[in-house]
């Protein structure tokens, strides 16, 4: 038989393999999605509960819980979230247990080796016997609902993506849900929200490859008299520092522009040695194998504004807040509500707002007097300690002492176990151990301290994370809070992540606190802020010494001008306490002010309105450079001059551009001047700082680098306006910006076409909202296509208040966004609105998998009923949960 025909047959039968596998797995596919959806009206089961509870789901499929007591109402809601979104669920915990190889395969090994080694389920562990009595009984609670719907359903039967893993490699039955469980993903939420983790190492690992004065340049100390902080000098006026503490009080600026602080009794540390970045650059490997949950970097944030009734048309105080987080399918949020159907002293929760599925209460939004918002606050509160290793010891002031070790057994699902060696000192776990590059890496960092050429380099992590804390008392204690007192009473246990509270009540007041477990350091690496660069382990005196006290920590109620706007700006203009150095840079906060300040009276629609602004406050910076760097080329160079009349045709666009960045117009060039505009900046980033920068560094383009430019445009002679890649020349600011105004052009030209006028920003600006698991390209085309949503287009941008983001260093496609948005009215609460990004259920195949993302794109905002009125008037699906209900329902 020829050759030919035997391989034609071979290949004929792979095929027919192949499309028959693929129809029995569509067919198992297709019957999995139908019997994972939830039941949603009738009587269920829910043993445990002491009456009753009713769960009406409004049209947009949004649970309203009614019962009898805060633990039945607990336990019903763990029973909904489980129904909605319990793979989800399932792969947090998997996630931060350290266990995603088990439901993933060895695709996830990298991941459970970095949590592992951080330990945060061991700390979750920890700290739940430390919580008050009544928060162990509603943690205990919801999982008992969770379990419940669990019982006697296979993992095909919860959810599709079971099915989906099935086809891949055996899966086990799920586990039982457990308070654990719900206090580790609070870990998770913690980790991705933390502040100047990155910052830190990258510092360290530019530290010699720039100069001090370069580095300095791009990470600028915030400007509080162009953009304000949070709480103006007569609002916030802080005591005393805590007694030892290295502050920035003592910040000076030497010669050559680098911040130092002044401290007598440090002694010079090198630890940015070639060995010692190289440790750093790998801890950074390990740092990014843990996945996004919530999200990271410079997109991540949030608005939040709050005004008082003297400022709006209902008499009462209006609050609005849309937290910045990574885009996934389903959304980080759930919307839902806890009701007592007679609230009073034995029964006192009556709240709503946005949940994580797996943890019992609401985290953002009101209750029947109150009404809070969230806003990353971002402090400093993690360091990293080069530490000298002797063997199995580690030196401290001068003395070896041994290393705590521990072993992990990691399980992969279609593989054998792996063991890890997890090692701490006293700062934290070795995470230089998580990668072996940063063991061969950190040889030998010399110091001036000793000469001996046989110790090696770790890496150690100090995070606050890393200790027991109450956040989970925070969380209860603010739904069931009633005045400003107990709201700030509340707020005293939220540990970590720390974050800006917006409050308004029904009363008519107004606040802001911020909370959080805040290190004290004792000393600072000379000419530096505190935990401005890793630092030296071996020495005691860089140890954190405390915690800023509760009273200690900003906070400000009714302020005289009746308005809070919080959008991760700074907190204060001072430094005391000392919080961070690496604020966001205040674009945002700047145009709500602005935007609120030239309203006479604000409508709950002008806050919605608000929320939706995309101007780029940034472009009344830039674009005056841009319009004034001439485009002109010796007579002799004809052809350049032609290159240059192409780029003014897409220059001209800037001229007289509103700074808005709509995702497309039919009746102006905004889009198009935008996407210009955004071009330009991309390519400027290139050609200014990435030139200088390790690939991993490269710029993203966000709020900090806006602020870098800002100050480099008044600095023509910094040496960021010459492109090292070009030997013997030196280009100079107007060189620099006249290049990127061409490649930009050249690149729009090759993206969108030759005519400028057509160019549109959402062609470039687009969403695809991924599933944690089946999103990515590595997953068949068929799969992503079921799990995925998107592409869309989009407006906005990184630091504006529409903060559809992207990184200026990868692309244009959009990294993180507005997860959900809110209108809170005091004066009646029913009249509120909300809107999530995806929906509620985490079921693919459901309608309200995606029914509310083309609202969220729109920028249109749903009612949001709160009273029981207001919900029956939707017409809701009812489901009855019953302690004596057959089982089996």
């Amino acid at each position: 038989m020829p050759r030919l025909v035997v391989v034609r047959r071979i290949l004929l039968g792979l095929v027919a393999a192949v499309v028959v596998a693929a129809v029995v797995a569509g067919v198992v596919v297709v019957s999995a999605a139908r019997d994972s959806l939830p039941t949603r009206s009738g009587e269920a089961s829910l043993p445990g509960l002491g009456a009753d509870v009713e769960v009406l789901r409004d049209g947009s499929g949004i649970p309203h819980i009614y019962g009898d007591s805060i633990t039945d109402l607990a336990r019903a809601q763990g029973y909904v979230h489980a129904q909605e979104r319990f793979f989800e669920m399932d792969l947090r915990r998997h996630v931060t247990a350290g266990r995603l190889s088990e439901l993933v395969g060895s695709a996830g090994f990298e991941t459970d080796k970095v949590i592992r080694t951080m330990g945060w389920r061991r700390v979750a562990e920890q700290e739940l016997p430390t919580l008050e009595p009544e928060t162990r009984q509603v943690l205990q609670a919801y999982a008992d609902g969770v379990n419940r719907y669990l019982r006697g359903r296979s993992p095909g039967d919860v959810s599709l993506e079971y099915t989906v893993l099935g086809l891949q490699h055996p899966l086990g039955d799920i586990e039982d849900w457990t308070p654990v469980d719900s206090l580790s993903w609070l870990k998770a939420m913690a980790w991705d929200l933390r502040g100047d983790y990155d910052d830190e190492l990258a510092r360290a690992q530019l530290n010699g490859r720039l100069t001090a004065k370069q580095i300095a340049e791009i990470y600028p100390p915030y400007a509080p008299d162009l953009r304000p902080p949070i709480l103006s000098d007569d609002e916030w006026r802080p005591g005393r520092a805590p007694s030892g503490a290295a502050t920035p009080s003592a910040l000076v600026t030497d010669g050559d522009g680098a911040q130092g602080v002044a401290d007598a009794e440090t002694v010079v540390a090198e630890t940015t040695s070639p060995a010692a970045v190289s440790a750093y650059a790998a801890v950074q490997q390990a740092m990014d194998a843990v996945p996004e949950l919530v999200g990271r970097g410079d997109g991540i944030g949030s608005n939040s504004w709050v005004l008082s009734g003297t400022r709006t048309s209902t008499g009462r105080p209006l609050l609005a807040n849309d937290p910045h987080l990574a885009t996934s399918q389903p959304g980080i949020w759930i919307q839902n509500s806890l009701h007592c159907r007679t609230v009073g002293p034995s029964c006192a929760l009556d709240v709503s707002g946005f949940s994580f599925a797996g943890v019992p209460g609401v985290i953002i939004g009101h209750n029947a007097d109150i009404a809070w918002g969230f806003t990353n606050l971002g402090p400093d509160v993690t360091d990293f300690y080069l530490e000298r290793i002797v063997g199995d010891t580690y030196v401290r002031d001068g003395e070896e002492i041994p290393l705590t070790v521990r072993e992990e057994t990691i399980k992969v699902a279609g593989a054998a176990d792996q063991k890890i060696t997890v090692r701490a000192t006293e700062h934290g776990p070795v995470m230089s151990d998580v990668v072996k590059a940063a063991r061969d890496a950190g040889q030998r960092a010399p110091t001036p301290e000793e000469e001996d050429e046989t110790e090696d380099y770790a890496v150690s992590l100090a995070w606050t994370g890393l200790e027991t804390g109450r956040t989970a008392d925070a969380i209860l204690r603010l739904n069931l809070a009633s005045t400003w007192a107990e709201f700030r009473e509340a707020a005293r246990s939220f540990a970590v992540p720390a974050q800006n509270l917006v409050y308004a009540d029904t009363a008519g007041h107004i606040g802001y606190q911020a909370p959080g477990r805040i290190p004290i350091r004792r000393a600072a690496i000379p000419k530096s802020p505190p935990g401005y660069w890793p630092a030296p382990g071996w020495d005691s005196r860089y140890d954190w010494s405390g915690y800023v006290e509760f009273t200690d920590l900003p906070w400000t109620l009714d302020p005289d001008d009746g308005t809070i706007v919080a959008a991760n700006q700074a907190v204060m203009a001072g430094s005391s306490p000392f919080l961070t150095t690496e604020w966001y840079a205040g674009w945002r906060s700047t145009r709500i002010s602005q935007r609120l300040a030239e309203l006479d009276t604000v409508t709950p629609a002008d806050m919605a309105d608000i929320q939706m602004d995309d101007e780029d406050l940034f472009a009344q910076v830039l674009v005056p450079s841009l319009l004034g760097v001439p485009l002109e080329a010796p007579d002799s160079e004809p052809e350049q001059q032609d290159l240059l009349d192409f780029t003014e045709e897409a220059r001209t666009l800037l001229r007289g551009w509103d700074r808005s960045t709509p995702a497309s117009d039919s009746d102006s060039d905004s889009s198009a001047a935008a996407a210009y505009y955004y071009a330009v900046w991309s390519n400027l980033c290139e050609l200014l700082f990435d030139d200088e920068l390790p690939t991993e560094l490269r710029a993203d383009g966000g709020a900090r680098w806006r602020a870098a430019v800002q100050n480099l445009l008044a600095d023509p002679e910094s040496d960021w306006w010459d492109n090292k890649l070009t030997p013997n020349v030196t280009e100079g600011k107007d060189e620099i910006l006249r290049q990127a105004l061409v490649q930009a052009r050249l690149e729009l030209t090759r993206e969108l076409g030759k005519d400028p006028k057509s160019w549109e920003w959402g062609k470039l600006h687009r969403l695809t909202m991924e599933h944690k698991v089946f999103g990515d390209e590595s997953v068949p085309g068929p799969v992503r296509w079921l799990f995925n949503e998107g592409p869309f287009d989009l407006p906005g941008g990184s630091a504006v208040v529409n903060a559809n983001s992207w990184n200026a260093g990868e692309g244009y496609e959009v990294t993180s966004t507005p997860s959900m948005r809110m209108v809170v009215d005091l004066s009646d609460l029913d009249a509120s609105t909300w809107i999530n990004q995806t929906g509620v259920s985490g079921h693919a195949t459901d309608e309200h998998w995606d029914d509310q993302t083309g609202d969220w794109i729109a920028g249109r905002q749903r009612p949001w009923p709160f009273s029981r009125e207001a919900v029956e008037s939707t017409d809701p699906d009812v489901m009855t949960l019953r302690p004596d209900a057959p089982d089996g329902s």
